[in-house]
């Protein structure tokens, strides 16, 4: 008989899949600190381990991050101090059978893709539930907020249902980091994630989409522990 998930259960798979990346980390590698519950996880062990007398540095993806960085202890650095990372690691709302995934659902994914990609590994994190065999949940699309009303007709004309993410807690769209807005379109079932992509990235105003497709290596748990999947 298979173990109940619980709340709880949820919360262990992330903590277990987000400190066995954190033990990829290497003494004198600049790190990309991703976004999310699952990679918090990852920031939490890094920073016990920095505390143990690792030496590294970390360039935070979002203010959200940042905080818990320092709160672990966790030296900060930039991309222009350091435009190549020796290692990216990120949580994300759904991986596909391929590696692919869609990331965003905290709306730092624009600095979280640039992070990824000045990285020479990308290392995702994840509980078994954000695994699917094909991609089908909402793709975030970071847009300027002076070309919502194009963006949306050009997502639609792309097969999408957008729709503008609204603040909780405030009136009014979520607001980026970057001072954008986000918007949260359903393509179905994604087949060809790196095509989607190019025409999401050809719409002037969008400043970057959610769909990830250079992930090298996924660290996910279940009740039974962690697997390491990579790609190819």
């Amino acid at each position: 008989m298979s173990k109940e998930r619980t709340p709880g259960s949820f919360e262990e798979e992330k903590r277990a899949a987000g400190e066995s990346a954190a033990d990829l980390v290497e003494d004198g590698m600049v790190v990309g600190l991703g976004t999310g519950s699952t990679v918090a996880w990852t920031i939490r062990r890094l920073g016990r381990r920095v505390g143990e007398g690792l030496s590294i540095q970390g360039v935070a993806t979002s203010y959200q991050s940042e905080a818990i960085a320092i709160s672990a202890g966790i030296p900060l650095t930039t991309l222009s101090q350091h435009p190549v990372l020796d290692l990216a690691i990120d949580g994300a709302d759904q991986i596909d059978a391929d590696l692919n995934a869609i990331k965003g659902g905290g709306a730092a994914h624009a600095r979280e893709k640039v992070v990824a990609y000045s990285a020479r590994r990308f290392v995702l994190v994840s509980d078994r539930s954000k695994h699917a065999h094909c991609l089908d949940v909402a793709v975030p699309i970071e847009v300027l907020p002076f070309s919502a009303s194009l963006a949306r007709r050009w997502l639609a004309d792309l097969g999408g249902a957008p729709t503008l993410r609204q603040g909780r807690m405030k009136d009014g769209p979520v607001i980026t980091d970057n001072g954008n807005f986000v918007f949260d379109t359903d393509f179905g079932k994604i087949t060809d994630p790196e095509g989607l992509g190019m025409r999401i990235s050809s719409i002037p105003g969008v400043v970057e989409h959610g769909l990830f497709t250079n992930v090298d290596e996924l660290h996910v748990a279940d009740s039974g522990g962690v697997q390491i999947l990579r790609r190819g």
